[in-house]
């Protein structure tokens, strides 16, 4: 399946059960709730389905589950964040004899790479599989900061094909365009940047409360995508506070908190993390209860398969 970069792909939350393993059964809940709601793309293992407590085996199996419970509909993509270059090139190439869609892909963990390091990691993953990729561009969380002048490198390589767009600088798709035109397409990453970046030319949105709001987002998406801006801003005002639960460090458990808002998920985690409790917890639900409490008609047409 060719991948055609453009539409919402939710990085979906991966779902434990009480006993601190793999809960399928929810998440299949959610990953229906996505595609019936009109998500172009599934990208496992990213920093919302915490990839960093995922051993590899949880990873693979969450895969493959995924890609019986997709059946084609959409692709589904893996996240490889790894620290060495060997660990990612036998992540690649896992995926892709298990059958995934395609990778988004990280800079090395845990090691400031420079330049050239940055770079033949990138190079490393490309050239060990035909997959497409996307390469995840974050420097304020991940610290390594993947420049204009790295794009200029890899665009050589064909299957390097797509950019999450994080790095918080909403002018850096401007650039991204004025520099490479259609190279690459562009997907933005943060939340409460996103109606901005799909306004200045982005491609699709890598979304993250989509994972309890998968309507909503779809929605403003697709009103944009038409030039339906005034409707879709009106949708965006109400969403603003709960899409900034996406820039918080506790992202998941504020994210999961709200899948069970909405009936599509559950609050568990895996250690380290532990549930919110207390004010927190109380001031997160207030947040989302609000905009539950106001949530919008949204226009026909603006969602769904």
């Amino acid at each position: 399946m060719s991948i055609k970069w453009t539409g919402v792909f939710p990085a979906v939350t991966t779902k434990f059960t009480a006993n601190d393993e793999l809960d399928l059964v929810t998440f299949d809940i959610n990953v229906e709730a996505q595609l019936e709601a009109g998500a172009e793309g599934i990208i496992l293992g990213g920093s919302l389905g915490e990839a960093s407590v995922l051993s590899d085996e949880e990873k693979f199996t969450l895969l493959s589950h995924t890609l019986k419970t997709v059946n084609g509909r959409v692709p589904v993509l893996l996240n490889i964040a790894e620290p060495t270059t060997k660990k990612a090139v036998e992540a690649a190439k896992k995926a892709e004899e298990l059958g995934a869609n395609g990778l988004m892909l990280l800079p090395p963990m845990r090691y400031y790479s420079d330049f050239d390091e940055t770079i033949a990691f990138f190079e490393a993953v490309a050239e060990s599989t035909p997959l497409p990729i996307m390469i995840y561009n974050n420097p304020v969380d991940y610290k390594i900061e993947v420049t204009l002048d790295m794009f200029e490198v890899l665009s050589k390589h064909a299957n390097i094909q797509a950019i999450k767009e994080s790095t918080r600088d909403i002018s850096n798709v401007t650039r991204l365009f004025n520099r490479f035109g259609e190279r690459f397409k562009i997907f933005t990453g943060v939340d409460p940047l996103a109606m901005e970046s799909l306004v200045m030319g982005a491609h699709g949105w890598v979304a993250g409360l989509v994972d309890a709001f998968p309507k909503e987002t779809v929605a403003i998406y697709r009103l944009v995508k038409e030039n339906r801006i005034q409707e879709a801003l009106a949708i965006y005002r109400w969403f603003l506070p709960v899409l900034e639960l996406d820039i918080h460090p506790k992202l998941v458990q504020y994210i999961k908190l709200a899948e069970v808002a909405t009936g599509i998920g559950t609050e568990t985690v895996r250690a380290p993390r532990l549930p919110l409790k207390g004010e927190e917890r109380e001031r997160v639900l207030k947040t989302i209860n609000d905009a539950l409490a106001n949530r919008p008609q949204l226009p026909a047409g603006s969602w769904g398969k």
